[in-house]
């Protein structure tokens, strides 16, 4: 039974982290691209790891937070246009290949040891070297709040500073999703997403609402990869491939082309992982299964709810099926 609380204390403790809203951002982002306007982007990761690069490095660099978070964002936009004018006049599975090698493109040049002095090749920079800033904004105070399970200090390196200023961002990203997707501009990204030729018929140039919505949902994805560091460090490898994988489990366990569905979607993959784990740790013997092992067979149950619910739910949790009418890009 201790075991077992205990399990459900790290579900709850994980569902509220920094690392789970910056999971949520990015697929905010990724719902945008995928789940509003068609477009098969695999590189969402892409953009987090440019936007915490230019993140970390404007600060390393005596640059004030704010022109930091500028110089972020400005980075994910010009990697949207540099990606995008060539590649979305490319529809479904070439656009994936394209958009998952630039990621890894991107990737590539951060392990790279030649610049090491920028951005630590493979090894990363440390969180001591740009979390400082963010840290001093904190009006929380110093000590340790203790909410039940939730035992986190005020400002700590992964504090209630942290957590709140994620979550409140979170927030602030589906009201404005909500918004724009009631509007003209969302409204023909919808009609993109069912049916391009018929907007392009009605007159409406279809490139540029597409380089539109690539901008914005990478962008977004910059803003996850800034809170993703923040309260860790940065590693290229933390933002590969196997996180685009993780964002897309989120949108579609939740829900593409919903506001709230990325949200769900993210606690739901940290809670279902954290949960097989301390079952599978708490029941079935080490000489059977180690640590590790458990670790792997999380993913492996992971998986195959993915693959049922695309299955038997395709909308996902939140999902309207009626909405769920792709002709992906």
């Amino acid at each position: 039974m201790d075991q077992l609380l205990q399990t459900l204390f790290a579900i709850l403790n994980s569902a509220i982290s920094p690392q789970t809203a910056a999971l949520a951002i990015a697929a905010i982002g990724l719902n945008i691209h995928f789940g509003y306007t068609g477009l098969l982007n695999f590189g969402q990761a892409g953009f987090m790891l440019i936007g915490a690069y230019g993140f970390a490095i404007s600060i390393i660099a005596g640059l004030p937070i704010i022109v930091a978070i500028i110089i972020a964002l400005v980075a994910a936009l010009l990697f949207a246009l540099i990606l995008g004018i060539p590649t979305l006049k490319l529809r479904g599975d070439y656009l994936a290949i394209v958009t998952l090698s630039a990621a890894e493109i991107v990737r590539m040049i951060g392990r790279s040891s030649l610049l090491t002095n920028f951005t630590g090749g493979s090894n990363g920079i440390t969180g001591n070297e740009y979390r400082g800033p963010f840290t001093d904004l904190s009006f929380f105070g110093n000590g340790q709040l203790d909410l039940g399970p939730f035992k986190y200090d005020l400002t700590g390196s992964n504090g209630w500073w942290f957590i709140a200023t994620a979550w409140v961002i979170v927030g602030l990203l589906c009201l404005f999703v909500w918004a724009i997707m009631r509007s003209p501009w969302g409204r023909v990204l919808r009609g993109i997403r069912e049916d391009e030729d018929a907007v392009r018929a009605l007159g409406k140039n279809v490139y540029s609402y597409k380089m539109q919505a690539l901008i914005l949902g990478g962008v977004i994805g910059a803003i996850a990869g800034i809170v993703f560091i923040l309260p860790s460090s940065l590693q290229p490898d933390s933002m590969g491939r196997s996180e685009t994988y993780f964002i897309f489990t989120a949108l579609l366990l939740g829900g593409a082309a919903t506001v709230f569905g990325p949200v769900l979607g993210a606690i739901v993959f940290f809670a279902i992982r954290l949960f097989v784990q301390g079952i599978a740790g708490q029941f079935i013997p080490s000489s059977i299964m180690n640590g590790q092992q458990t670790e792997q067979f999380a993913w492996i149950v992971i998986g195959v709810m993915l693959m049922l619910v695309v299955i038997f739910r395709p909308q996902g949790i939140l999902g309207n099926k009626k909405e769920l009418s792709f002709d992906v890009k």
